[in-house]
């Protein structure tokens, strides 16, 4: 079995967005997104997204799909994002029993009215309360260390 961790390249989004079909249905723009990557034996196992907004950078769509569930590629592909972007801060909505998962790579809960505008908003059905929707917003300062 082979597995390589990498970002993925523009002409790869659609295997990312064919993933996403079981997880909201997103789709990915190369403008303004970086998409990280595990990949065993040539397939894509998981997904991290890092999406520049005009007020503020997002991490988003963690996921792996069932079959490779329970081998760390959340934990991998996270970290390659990390990596590759953590100069810089960065957001991200995470459910309330992730909180401790994120936490691990230096992301800290945040008040809502601390997210920017672009970023609060993809959450507005919440209606200000964030975590009556299972939802936690965190920051991850530039350069943070675990």
């Amino acid at each position: 079995m082979t597995t390589i961790v990498r970002e993925l390249t523009p002409a790869e989004f659609p295997l990312a967005e064919k993933i996403w079909e079981q997880y909201r249905g997103q789709k990915a723009n190369s403008a303004t997104e970086r998409i990280f990557g595990v990949i065993e034996d040539g397939k894509l196992a998981a997904t991290a997204r890092f999406t520049r907004h005009q007020d503020g950078n997002e991490m988003d769509c963690v996921f792996s799909l069932d079959e490779y569930r329970g081998k760390g590629y959340a934990r991998k592909v996270v970290q390659a994002l990390v990596d590759a972007c953590g100069s810089e801060r960065i957001y991200i909505h995470s459910t309330l029993v992730l909180i401790s998962f994120y936490k691990t790579f230096g992301w800290t809960p945040i008040p809502e009215d601390q997210l920017p505008k672009s970023i609060r908003e993809r959450f507005i059905f919440c209606f200000g309360e964030m975590e009556g929707c299972n939802v936690c917003p965190m920051v991850r300062e530039p350069g943070r260390v675990k």
